[in-house]
């Protein structure tokens, strides 16, 4: 399969477009989109290359990962998925706006299909693990393409450093433990796609994450 990278404004978060070449079937993981040229962006890209939106996938339901959700799924009517343990974030969501002191005016995100850890999401030909890897939330989860070679990994780990653990549901023991035991065994070659900032390795983050020692 093929990935694209959108950033967006909102705490410079990664949307990322998965989408199979050959079926031209697509997923938005984490839509970001929070104005309305960072809608069209992703509305043009979809149109440009001919694409269907079949999924919509949340990494875990912070407000900057999730702000799109609403709109994606009005416009192209896609159904959205997220781990369970996310649920009450998505219903959290005007709340989450005010706590960051954020001017908008948000619906909550529903979960039409619960995913779980070692469940298989099927684009059209293409395929990704759900890994869940709680921690940054109770819900949080990476998507890793075994035959590309990459994974998604939200708001656990990026390069140099993992995510903050001071919010709702967060917990640094846990989140550790879950990176140690469901990313860092991934082969080291894999390419790590982040909720924010560069892309790495699982190679790199074993050598040198000062968090992983």
């Amino acid at each position: 399969m093929k990935i694209a990278r959108f950033e967006f404004s909102l705490f410079g978060i990664n949307t990322y477009a998965v989408f199979d070449p050959d079926t031209r079937e697509c997923a938005i993981i984490d839509p970001g989109m929070s104005s309305d040229e960072e809608r069209q962006a992703v509305e043009r890209f979809l149109t440009n290359n001919n694409l269907q939106l079949t999924h919509i996938i949340n990494t875990h339901l912070h407000i900057d990962h999730a702000i799109g959700n609403a709109w994606l799924k009005s416009k192209y009517n896609t159904p959205a998925y997220a781990n369970e343990g996310d649920e009450s974030l998505g219903q959290r969501m005007e709340l989450q706006a005010a706590a960051f002191g954020l001017p908008f005016d948000i619906k909550s995100v529903e979960i039409d299909h619960h995913l779980h850890q070692g469940d298989i999401i099927r684009i059209g030909n293409g395929s990704l693990k759900v890994l869940h890897v709680p921690g940054h939330s109770k819900g949080s989860i990476g998507l890793y393409d075994e035959k590309d070679g990459f994974l998604i990994s939200g708001d656990a780990l990026f390069a140099g450093s993992i995510g903050r653990t001071d919010l709702p549901g967060g917990s640094m023991p846990e989140l550790i433990g879950s990176i140690r035991e469901r990313l860092l065994t991934l082969p080291p070659d894999t390419m790590v796609y982040p909720g924010h900032g560069p892309a790495t390795t699982i190679g790199q983050e074993l050598r040198s994450n000062p968090f992983l020692k």
